[in-house]
């Protein structure tokens, strides 16, 4: 199916985009276009205005910037896959990234747009919100900065207002260990999350000093799971299947094509708990 007719706008810079979603009411920004281009064609959205920042310069670089790391709005998946510099920092974004969608996704998706887009099974989501991500969102009145916690909505709905772009994810050198582990429509790794959980661990001696955990695929918005996290704080390493039991506290599971509510809430302390458990091991 073919999109309905809409405006184009390659915009030159991100004042530029701002100054054309500002005026143009209802407009969607483009940066890889892996989220907005098919949900045009199946006519889910229909713009009148597309505006594209695929031409920004200066929006793909992924930074060292001493206590975060600082990722553009136009850093591909592939490149934050391949990062050394998060791997080392923020490996659950990374095996996140890895296992979005597939090569060509990976090669023309960025991260900052699978976050704007909000989808509830997407990877990237549980990953930022585990890792303590900030979101830095520019408008008409500047810059301003969106925890990760506040920034997932609802299902495709993010914390950013019609005229403002996610120019940039930081993400907070904060040490510990984290990780990423999901179940994929097709099995495996593929696909989107039918359950897909990060978890980010710091330990002192045998204790879970800090941890903070994100769960997608099973609920209404991608979720930061603190009942979980306030179980598992303060305890040792052997208490993750108990704290990971509380996966589904405050989630509103859905049933899907995927699986029933009983299944999606299995599945959720399943991952969780593989994921606390692999964060674990890499922070010890």
């Amino acid at each position: 199916m073919y999109p309905r007719e809409f405006d184009y706008v390659a915009a030159g810079s991100i004042d530029e985009a701002v100054a054309v979603l500002s005026s143009n009411p209802g407009a969607k920004v483009m940066s890889g276009g892996m989220s907005l281009i098919p949900m045009m064609k199946l006519r889910l959205l229909s713009p009148e205005t597309v505006v594209d920042i695929g031409g920004v310069t200066g929006l793909d670089q992924i930074t060292d910037k001493g206590d975060h790391i600082s990722i553009g709005a136009l850093v591909r998946h592939r490149a934050v896959a391949s990062s050394a510099l998060l791997v080392e920092h923020a490996n659950a974004l990374v095996q996140a990234a890895s296992w979005t969608g597939d090569v060509q996704v990976r090669n023309r998706g960025t991260l900052c747009g699978a976050l704007a887009h909000a989808d509830l099974a997407a990877d990237t989501p549980a990953a930022a919100l585990a890792l303590g991500a900030t979101m830095v969102a520019q408008g008409p009145n500047g810059t301003r900065e969106i925890a990760a916690a506040d920034f997932f909505v609802d299902a495709l709905t993010s914390a950013l207002s019609g005229d403002e772009i996610l120019v940039e994810t930081k993400i907070p050198k904060r040490g510990g260990g984290s990780a990423y582990d999901k179940l994929g429509r097709r099995g495996g790794h593929s696909d989107y999350a039918v359950a897909g959980a990060a978890a980010w661990v710091s330990m002192d001696g045998g204790l879970v000093a800090d941890c903070s955990v994100g769960l997608t695929g099973v609920g209404t918005k991608p979720a930061q799971l603190v009942a979980v996290a306030d179980a598992l704080r303060g305890n040792g390493s052997d208490t993750a299947a108990a704290a990971a039991a509380h996966a589904t506290d405050g989630v509103t599971v859905l049933e899907d094509l995927y699986g029933s509510e009983e299944y999606k809430a299995h599945l959720a302390k399943v991952y969780v708990r593989r994921a606390l458990e692999q964060a674990i091991q890499a922070a010890s």
